[in-house]
């Protein structure tokens, strides 16, 4: 009997120190994994970090890129086609006026009242249509007169009895949404707007598609015309900008893609010195997503991605940027984490593979969690990539790693619009206003602060008060509005 108890305890201490030794050898694994976390983690931070001396880098590249696209001849990747929006708004326009935003799978008709003064918009309606797959592969034609008839069930159901705006300044302000392959990929819509985007279409073919859509709208009795068919969102948000505050030299919009337009003195651009144009400003639509620079901070995810988009080599700085790409690096940086240092566990969750699957409003979620053991990041992460396991560490690490491409994308932005006022020789004498639109930007509030605090860290003290950021008027769409209100008071009007 008690050479029994010995064996058990024997045996009893010997499981005991396989247990301990098996635990030891698991700490150790599992400290040795969360040690490549961490340098996987501060490599990634390393090689996106934005101090001012980058950014003063990459503004002046793009300050030399505006250059050289407005006063070149050839084609550069940095495309700044004119505009041909005859004028801005100046703040005293009044009326009621209707706008129409044509976008990847559908279009906005608004309508609302301006009363002048730079008051704010008031009487506002909006409508947003879907377009019939067999109009979408339609001709142009078609989808004029569709998007016609829609305009005039629009105006029948909101008629007013006070339209105190002559006949004679019935203009339709019209904005086009630009294009964005990857997105309209993903999404399954497979209209892309080549044939309205300005980028495509010269000046002569936005006159015939005007007068071809105008025709459209007599044809179904619809007391409104359109001037230029050729304009993208950013010049919109850049008429309703100017509307309210006439020191308002540019716009950016900051959404799934990205734009900017600017207004650049007459005598700048050279094609148009010797013209008959008498407008002392012109307004550029300035496809800044395509704008790239030795200067961008690039890391291995988003060479994988750039590489692996339906556009290689194109539009890197909207890749850093815009929400369409913001999530996507998130998730590739999470699956190498995955993958090399059982982040998540063991497995790898099948779905942490899926492209494209992260978007940018639940990258936004899970960076400005403050709950305690960032539930919130829990639970997106069971939501979109069913991962049910994380640990607290884990959920920091994710939480770390939206804060690095916010924060980059964010600055970077915020280069680019200092670049754009230092083109313009307004930082040191002058005050300008920049005027910003989409979802990023307005609903992402750690990316909205990321990009004012980089304007201000370059600026510094005594220049920071001579960009102003603000807030673009009347929502998504509202440009088309401010746009018809300009045209009132052209010739031929």
């Amino acid at each position: 009997m008690r050479k029994a108890v010995v064996v058990a305890a024997v045996t009893t201490a010997a499981m005991a120190a396989a247990v301990a030794v098996l635990w030891s050898r698991w700490k150790q694994e599992s400290e040795r994994q969360w040690r490549k976390t961490r340098r996987i983690l501060r490599k990634f931070a390393r090689d996106c970090a934005t101090p001012v001396s980058k950014l003063w880098l990459v503004a002046d590249a793009l300050v030399s890129d505006m250059n050289e696209a407005l006063t070149s001849q050839e084609t550069t990747t940095l495309n700044m086609p004119i505009s041909y929006v005859a004028s801005l708004p100046s703040g005293d326009e009044e009326g009621l006026y209707y706008g129409l935003n044509l976008r990847g799978s559908n279009f906005l008709i608004l309508r609302a009242r301006l009363r002048g003064k730079n008051e704010s918009i008031s009487e506002l309606h909006r409508e947003e249509v879907s377009i019939p797959s067999n109009v979408m592969g339609g001709t142009s034609q078609e989808l004029f007169d569709y998007i016609a008839l829609e305009l005039a069930k629009f105006i029948s159901e909101h008629e007013v009895t006070t339209d105190d705006t002559p006949d004679r300044q019935k203009a339709l302000g019209f904005i086009v949404s630009y294009p964005v392959d990857q997105a309209a990929a993903s999404s399954g819509a497979a209209i892309k707007w080549r044939s309205f985007s300005v980028t495509d279409t010269v000046e002569c073919a936005g006159k015939a598609l005007a007068s071809n859509f105008n025709r459209a709208l007599e044809k179904h009795g619809v007391n409104l015309r359109v001037l230029q068919l050729q304009v993208e969102d950013a010049i919109g948000h850049l008429a309703g900008g100017r509307y309210y505050n006439r020191d308002t030299v540019a716009a950016i919009t900051l959404g799934m893609a990205t734009t900017a337009a600017y207004v650049e003195p007459t005598q700048a651009v050279p094609e148009y010195q010797s013209s008959s144009n008498k407008s002392s400003e012109m307004v550029i639509s300035m496809d800044w997503g395509n704008f790239n620079s030795c200067h961008l901070p690039i890391t291995e995810f988003d060479t994988f991605l750039d590489a692996e988009s339906s556009n290689p080599g194109s539009r890197i700085f909207e890749k850093l940027t815009s929400g369409m790409y913001l999530g996507e690096i998130v998730r590739r940086v999470l699956l190498k984490m995955a993958q090399e240092t059982a982040l998540f566990g063991e497995d790898v969750p099948p779905k942490l593979r899926t492209p494209y699957l992260l978007r940018s409003p639940d990258m936004a979620a899970m960076h400005q969690d403050t709950s305690e053991d960032h539930e919130v990041v829990h639970e997106k992460l069971m939501e979109i990539f069913r991962i049910t396991n994380s640990t607290p560490l884990a959920r920091e690490v994710v939480a770390e790693v939206c804060d690095i491409v916010a924060e980059r994308g964010a600055r970077l932005a915020g280069a680019g619009i200092v670049g754009i006022t230092k083109k313009l020789g307004r930082i040191e004498n002058k005050r300008s206003a920049v005027t910003v639109e989409g979802g990023l930007y307005e609903h992402y509030r750690v990316f909205r602060n990321y990009m004012h605090s980089s304007v201000w860290e370059m600026l510094g003290n005594e220049l920071s008060d001579n960009v102003v950021i603000e807030h673009s008027h009347g929502g998504s769409g509202a440009g088309a509005i401010f746009l018809a209100a300009s045209q009132t008071n052209e010739p031929n009007s």
